[in-house]
């Protein structure tokens, strides 16, 4: 096995002595919870007649008991392209847990709402916390404690963080989570974006942009683009919790049915009953999450990852912060471009090596823990390969190489010498900067900073053409707090022309933006927010900002000693956000991953 990356290493030892509390007691919960977990023989048969009734085809196999049962968490919906083939897993996976002598059940259903429909309007304001909401019905539908494994069938923004968080809470269980890959790839992403930003200029109208996007989205699976989404196919991959392989494979294929049918094939030869036990739990170490956080640098993945990684590391009693991920984005290199860093999308991603190239790459360096617990039948190794079909079985072999040097290269000879998330901080607080995608003589941006409270002012700015100058563009009171920190990814057209007209640009919110945030440089994430005084609420117009990604500064020239704390817009009713007030209320901060329930949990 290859020497460990010396900053891998020192990182992962900081993590594992910081969490040293914390996990122990996140594992003896786990303990505890599978020795209290019954014996559904021993259960009322009440109960059992209750969890039987609607199981027509098997209900003779679970009273006869001695089998394992499956528990199917959904978020099947057809309203989300990447969910909607979904519908007709459960009945094909009952059949492929019956072929290895268990039985699989549908143990409820998750919300999975879509980033991209909600793009620039007020549900997007409930976007974070459906993670929690995930994670919670994840809970209720572990609860009834009928399950010897879990296969989860989820794939986007908030959903697969939300998934891993509430199985975690139910450790002691093997889980796999189940893909359904991406639609097949649509119009040149470069034509995607040249439209939107022409729309932005006025220079085309809504049917021009609507057609235009429709060519890009436009059948079930997950968008091509590289953003949340895909990256969390990526980090189940690197964390072991798919079937090899499975991240990127197409909805409909032969290939897809197979890794699905593996997939339940292996939950239930690794659940407790067997020779080869991998608890949930056991599998997400602070190797694994290290894992994860390499492979979000190595590819250049969704900045919505500084916030779900420490989320999904505390709810396994692990503790991660930006600090760490900057040391770790030091040490890796970038070995993809992918859209919107690269010009092809997640399909040509694939088809070069995707995954198993990326993952030997990182391995033959030292960049990653090969030792993980993984749900496959060995360690991270199994995943530097690629799936396929022998004679209608599956197989996997090696990859010779990159299959295109314009998006995949070894880690001998990367696009660029470090993962490209790098940490800013300053007077202004602490944020994330994506620099994969940005040029570098625009990594350092100096200018007064125009102030706004939503994201509509901004554009309504921009029409207006108070935007034509150097600016820092400062966008408060996005905070998870204030409203649920939205993602802000409509102002990227706006701000994009901005700097192709020849202007200084930048942006600093305490909001989100994805993986699909782009080419213009922003501190995203500030944290502490600008509700309850962060610094951000302090800023006026004119003000100097220094943004730069190359020392790691977030700061104004500006006395903020003496000012008062804006005061931010007061609406927060309409599209259920009053029924989220709780979660605004409760929630942490950004670098802690923005949760209420994890900070409610004390986690």
């Amino acid at each position: 096995m290859t020497t460990l990356n010396d900053t891998l290493h020192r990182v992962t030892r900081r993590i594992i002595e910081r969490s040293k509390d914390s996990r122990s007691r996140y594992l003896e919960l786990v303990e505890r919870e599978a020795d209290n977990q019954p014996d559904r023989g021993s259960v009322s048969c009440s109960n059992l007649a209750h969890a039987y009734a609607g199981a027509l085809e098997d209900q003779a196999a679970l009273k006869a008991g001695g089998s394992p049962n499956i528990g199917i968490v959904t978020s099947y919906n057809d309203m989300l392209s990447a969910h909607q083939p979904y519908g007709r897993y459960p009945e094909r996976m009952k059949i492929y847990a019956r072929e290895v002598g268990a039985t699989a059940q549908v143990a409820g259903a998750t919300p999975a709402m879509c980033d991209g429909v909600t793009q620039g309007e007020v549900g997007m304001e409930l976007s974070l916390f459906s993670r929690d909401v995930i994670a919670l019905s994840t809970g209720v539908a572990l609860s009834h404690a009928m399950y010897d494994g879990v296969n989860l069938l989820g794939i986007c923004d908030k959903i697969v963080p939300g998934l891993l968080i509430g199985a975690l809470r139910f450790g002691h269980l093997p889980a796999i989570f189940v893909p359904s890959g991406p639609m097949p790839s649509g119009i040149a992403n470069k034509e995607k974006q040249r439209v939107r930003q022409l729309y932005a200029e006025g220079k085309v109208g809504r049917a021009d942009l609507l057609e235009s996007e429709s060519g890009s989205y436009h059948s079930p699976g997950t968008c091509t683009f590289y953003g949340t989404a895909n990256s969390n196919q990526m980090m189940m991959e690197m964390m072991g919790l798919h079937i090899p392989g499975a991240a990127f494979v197409q909805p409909g294929t032969k290939l897809r049915q197979a890794l699905d049918r593996e997939a339940v094939h292996r939950v239930v030869a690794i659940g407790r009953s067997g020779n080869d036990y991998r608890p949930l739990a056991r599998c997400v170490d602070e190797k694994a999450i290290i894992n994860a956080a390499v492979g979000l640098l190595a590819t250049g993945g969704s900045t919505n990852h500084a916030i779900h990684i420490p989320a999904m590391a505390r709810a396994a009693g692990i503790m991660i912060d930006w600090t760490d991920l900057a040391n770790l984005s030091s040490a890796v290199p970038l070995l993809a471009r992918v859209y919107p860093n690269g010009a092809g999308d997640v399909n040509h991603f694939h088809d070069a090596g995707g995954m198993g190239y990326v993952i030997g790459e990182l391995l033959d360096a030292g960049l990653a823990h090969q030792d993980i617990l993984t749900v496959s039948t060995g360690d991270l190794g199994d995943y530097a390969r690629e799936p396929g079909l022998d004679d209608n079985q599956l197989v996997w072999r090696d990859i010779d190489g990159s299959g295109d040097d314009t998006m995949l290269r070894p880690a001998s000879a990367p696009f660029q010498g470090d993962g490209g998330m790098r940490l800013v901080q300053g007077n202004l607080g602490r944020a994330t900067f994506k620099t994969s995608a940005v040029e570098p003589e625009r990594w350092t941006i100096e200018a007064p900073c125009r102030v706004f409270s939503t994201q509509h002012e901004v554009t309504d700015a921009f029409s207006k053409g108070e935007l034509d100058c150097d600016v820092v563009v400062v966008v408060r009171f996005q905070g998870p707090r204030a409203n649920g920190m939205p993602e802000l990814h409509k102002l990227t057209p706006p701000l994009g022309v901005l700097q192709d007209r020849g202007y200084r640009v930048a942006l600093v919110t305490d909001g989100r933006m994805s993986g699909a945030s782009g080419k213009v440089p922003a501190a995203i994430h500030c944290t502490p927010e600008a509700l309850g005084g962060g610094p951000l609420s302090l800023l006026r117009d004119g003000d100097m900002v220094r943004l730069c990604a190359t020392d790691g500064s977030l700061e104004t020239t500006a006395d903020l000693s003496t000012r008062e704390q804006a005061q931010p817009p007061c609406d927060a009713s309409g599209m259920g956000r009053e029924l989220f007030a709780m979660f605004r209320n409760f929630a942490d901060e950004a670098e802690k991953g923005g949760s209420a329930m994890l900070a409610v949990a004390g986690l």
